[in-house]
This record gives C-alpha cells, structure tokens and sequence, in this order.
C-alpha cells in the first residue's frame, strides 16, 4: 500500500552506467575527484549547483564553529556506545547523531524556521520586520518561551563565535534580510525578555548560511556534518584511551537513588 502520492519516480542527485558515475551533471571521477574541495561538494550534493567562493567561506566558517563542542551529552553517548561495543564504530557515531535534537545541533533548524516565521509574519501583515520581531518577542514572553537563537548560559555578554561568523558574513557581503532580523530581534530581545539575550551560535548559523542561499529545509545537515567530524575525533580518542566506563561510573556517584525502599530485610540492615 502506498502512503500519500508518490507518482515522480525521479532522483535529480546521482546515477551511474557501466563506464561512469554521474552526480548532480557532473562526471565523478572527471570533474570532481581531486578537482572540488568537499565544501563545495556538500553544497553541490544538497543544493544542486557549486557554490560561489563566498557561498564556501560561509559554510567552511559555520562547519568549523560547531565542530567540537567538548563532552556534550550526544558524545558522551558515542564514547559511552564504543567502550560497550570496540567493533561498532558506526552505531557509536549513531548514538552521537541520534542525540542531536532540540536543544542539541538541531537549535540551528529551530532558530532558522524562527527568523523565516518573522519575516513571513511582517510580509503577511504588511509590517516592517522590526514591528513584527517586536511582536513576536512579547508573545514569547507572554508564552514562556525562549527566543530560540538568543541567549548562552556562559557568554552573558555575547557569543564569539556568533560574533565572528557575522563578521565573516559582513566581510562577505552575504549579510542579508536574516541576519538584519536576527540582529534586530537581539537588539529588542533584551528589554522586553528582561534578561540579557546575546545572538549565540545557532542563531549566526542559520542567519549567515540562509543569507548565503542555502535552503531552509537543509539547515540541519549543517550540524550534523559539523558534528559527525567532531564524533570521529572522540571515537578515534575514545578507541586509543577510553573514558566512556569512567563517564559511566561518575554518573552513578553523581546520581541517587530516591525511588522505594527494598522490602528485603536485608537491604533494611
């Protein structure tokens, strides 16, 4: 049984013959091997043409911000899932990709489907975006809801590797109606939220590479691939000295135990 209509049996991305491997018009071993760096080559895959040189330094800038993030929680499951399994390196880089939702390297995703909806808002209502980040902000707060791509629990005064890429992005002359909302929302956000909000690395991300012209739906693939070089950096780690046994022991010291009491007698003594 089908689920919903599928009546376009087409790939635009790749095929092959028994004398060359074709991908996105290109001839891989011709024109790709060897001649395009794999910037250029991820951005050729999702969006369907090569990017220009400051369509690559962007993507290059964002990669390399949100690579390595230290022991997050998505590496401490890959590191943990390779001390349990030495021989699956790939569920281990699973582990780390699968623990990347909302509040983890899928931030970028929401931050970026948020400064789209302020756009669409000030479109639609026939405002100018200030009018409409303003709006958007007070229902936020009446909502309880944090203003995704603003604030950091450590940077109080500002991000700097949201600074840096909005240089960069400046310095490019990428900077377009994104990052113009998402500076604008952190100009009002403080005021109204009551609380400092700096623009933190997920806001920058989807603002700068949007500009850039990457797709919205796509923006998450930006951290995963960011972060799937960091996973390998840990596992290699992880393989040559391990930790994810430590890791594991120092969570039970770290956590107690308050559910019901034993009914053994013994466990009473």
């Amino acid at each position: 049984m089908r689920i919903g209509k599928q009546d376009q049996a087409f790939t635009a991305i790749a095929t092959s013959d028994a004398d060359s491997i074709t991908v996105r018009g290109y001839d891989l071993c011709n024109d790709l091997i060897g001649k395009i760096d794999f910037t250029d080559y991820f951005w050729l895959l999702v969006v369907g043409e090569k990017p220009t040189a400051a369509q690559r330094k962007m993507m290059d800038a964002c990669l390399v911000a949100i690579a390595e993030h230290g022991l997050v929680p998505s590496v401490q499951a890959a590191r943990m899932t390779l001390a349990a399994g030495p021989d699956a390196w790939q569920g281990a880089m699973a582990a780390g990709l699968l623990g990347m939702g909302s509040v983890v390297a899928g931030s970028s995703e929401i931050a970026g489907q948020y400064l789209a909806e302020v756009l669409a808002d000030a479109e639609k209502n026939g405002t100018d975006v200030e009018t409409a980040a303003i709006a958007s902000l007070k229902e936020l707060k009446a909502q309880r809801r944090k203003v995704p791509g603003l604030g950091h629990p450590q940077h109080n005064a500002g991000d700097p590797r949201a600074d840096r890429l909005l240089e960069i992005a400046d310095e490019l002359g990428i900077s377009g109606r994104y990052i113009s909302t998402l500076r604008t929302l952190a100009e009002h956000a403080p005021g109204i939220i009551e609380r400092p909000l700096p623009i933190n690395v997920s806001g920058a991300i989807p603002a700068a590479i949007l500009d850039a012209g990457w797709p919205l739906e796509a923006i998450k693939a930006v951290p995963l691939l960011a972060r799937t070089a960091g996973l390998a950096a840990h596992l290699y780690e992880e393989s040559l000295r391990s930790i994810g046994f430590i890791m594991s022991h120092k969570a039970d010291l770290a956590i107690g135990y308050d559910g019901a009491p034993s009914s053994h007698p013994k466990s009473k003594a």
